[in-house]
């Protein structure tokens, strides 16, 4: 049972959470922190922050807790049945949210438009996302694909996971795109030759690729615009 005392604690905290939030978004808040206000609208009576970070910890952030399966969820003691729900009930809001949000027609006519669009997706990310936008003749998107997450790595994107949605969506052009978490949009070494193997392997599939866009939450660069493509 929890004390009265302690209960005031959580209450005091909870409220201070909850107003940072109506305040100011998600903006500055840690993984763990959004996991705890998650948990808290299933979980009236109980401090939600030690098992918030042991969720994040174990399944290495938010996107983890998020995608994580509701047996690997239960594994986490405090979790019930109630957050579990929560969790996933956010996960799908978020996923129809952003589908819903997506014009139907996205034109892709500048590195700048194209900036624009990613640092929405995934400027704020804190590791790497590996995207492949595809497009039509005229520059318009057709679908885009999600091929990496983490550090990046010329093993992890392989041409064939990377134009495997170009192929079936009959694009006729690709852009391809990851963040930098750090902040700094300049490209690595590792950034430059994953860009050369790609662009030959499209010449081989008759798929252009007609840029690299590297964005951070408030800068961007294009390898094209660099004449590094």
């Amino acid at each position: 049972m929890v004390k009265s005392k302690d209960l005031q604690k959580v209450k005091g905290h909870r409220k201070r959470l909850r107003e940072r939030f109506l305040q100011g978004g998600l903006d500055g808040f840690l993984d763990y922190e959004i996991v705890e206000l998650l948990l808290t609208l299933g979980t009236p009576r109980k401090d939600c922050k030690p098992i918030a970070k042991e969720a994040t910890k174990k399944f290495s952030g938010l996107r983890g807790v998020l995608e994580a399966a509701p047996e690997e969820l239960r594994q986490i003691k405090g979790l019930g049945p109630h957050n579990i729900f929560g969790l996933k009930f956010f996960q799908a809001l978020s996923t129809h949210y952003a589908k819903e949000k997506l014009p139907k027609k996205i034109t892709f006519d500048s590195p700048q438009v194209v900036a624009n669009f990613l640092q929405e997706k995934i400027g704020r990310e804190k590791k790497e996302h590996f995207y492949i936008l595809a497009l039509d003749s005229r520059n318009n998107l057709i679908k885009m694909n999600n091929v990496s997450t983490g550090t990046l790595d010329a093993s992890l994107v392989h041409p064939r996971e990377v134009f495997k949605e170009a192929i079936q969506s009959s694009a006729a052009q690709v852009i391809i795109a990851h963040n930098h978490p750090s902040g700094d949009p300049e490209p690595s070494e590792g950034d430059l030759v994953i860009t050369n193997r790609l662009v030959e392997a499209g010449k081989i599939l008759e798929i252009a690729v007609v840029d690299h866009i590297i964005v951070t939450n408030n800068d961007f660069l294009s390898l094209k615009e660099r004449k590094l493509l």
